[in-house]
């Protein structure tokens, strides 16, 4: 009877490319991953000429497609002029409170009510004494003139009136001075405890100022933070891109070889063994006679 073996195999264009695809996964497998261009290369220590090679050789590979897939690599947009304007805005009002803060301060301290003493207390002060006196000499004048009147001018009723008198507006003159200094005085001193209530007003706001200049700093901080880590990640996508291409591009064009080998038919071949003929049966039992008698020892029992 004769023999026939069955065999299955790809379409040769099939069989072909998933030699290629073996080929290129092995070869692939070989080579570094290096993420630094050939600038960032550096031989370490222990490490073979070979290793080296190799590793300058794939950051080479890797500045020419990180040039290559320049247009496909990760953008981050900056701050826009809004957002800068804000933060210079932002940065220049820190502390913008400090100078009034400094000028309360001078507000302190028990002299701190001269400064606020008006620059017109004396003018006003003699002006007004002098019209005191004016009015002084007027009254003494009638005084001498009612004397005259009644026939004692010069007499010693006269002078004690005159003395009584100018005692009096002595007294009155003193007191008015001296309340026109005192007026003065408690103004100025009202200023002062006014401008040192508000240098307190003040003292217990600089921690509130304080506490918004350190979270108007934070806000800005975290937004630089952000932008910051924004261009890092894009950078570390992009190396990433240019490192693994060539292992994707191997992984895409196993993707599609798998659908080929899976989707097309495969081709069948038959190999066909035909009967011995009777000649060929009797060498083949001779040659088996022979196996045996020769494995007896030419001996037969």
């Amino acid at each position: 009877m004769a023999v026939q073996t069955t065999i299955s195999k790809p379409a040769p264009f099939v069989e072909k490319l998933g030699t290629d695809l073996a080929k290129q996964v092995t070869a692939q497998t070989g080579v570094p991953i290096v993420a630094p261009g050939s600038g960032g290369i550096s031989q370490l220590a222990n490490e073979t000429p070979e290793q080296f090679a190799a590793r300058q050789k794939a950051a080479q590979q890797f500045d020419i497609r990180k040039q290559s897939i320049a247009g496909l690599a990760p953008q981050v947009a900056g701050q826009d002029a809004l957002q800068q304007q804000a933060q210079a805005l932002a940065q220049s009002g820190l502390g913008s409170y400090q100078p009034y803060l400094q000028a309360a301060q001078a507000a302190s301290g028990p002299q701190a009510f001269q400064q606020y003493m008006s620059p017109y207390q004396s003018q006003v002060i003699d002006t007004t004494l002098k019209e005191f006196d004016r009015n002084k000499q007027i009254q003494e004048q009638q005084i001498r003139d009612n004397a005259v009147a009644s026939g004692a001018f010069g007499g010693g009723r006269e002078g004690v009136q005159l003395a009584e008198f100018g005692s009096g507006m002595a007294r009155q003159r003193a007191g008015l001075q001296a309340g026109l200094q005192q007026q003065g005085f408690q103004a100025a001193q009202a200023a002062a405890q006014q401008q040192f209530a508000n240098q307190q007003g003040l003292a217990q706001l600089v921690p509130g100022l304080q506490g918004q200049d350190i979270s108007r700093l934070g806000q800005l901080g975290s937004m630089n933070q952000a932008q910051a880590q924004a261009q890092l990640d894009a950078t570390r996508e992009a190396n990433r891109m240019t490192a693994y291409q060539p292992q994707e591009q191997v992984d895409r064009y196993a993707n599609i070889v798998t659908g080929i080998m899976g989707g097309y038919p495969g081709q069948t071949q038959s190999t066909s063994t035909p009967n011995a003929t009777p000649m060929q049966t009797a060498l083949g039992l001779g040659t088996a006679f022979a196996g045996i008698y020769g494995g007896l020892g030419g001996k037969f029992f």
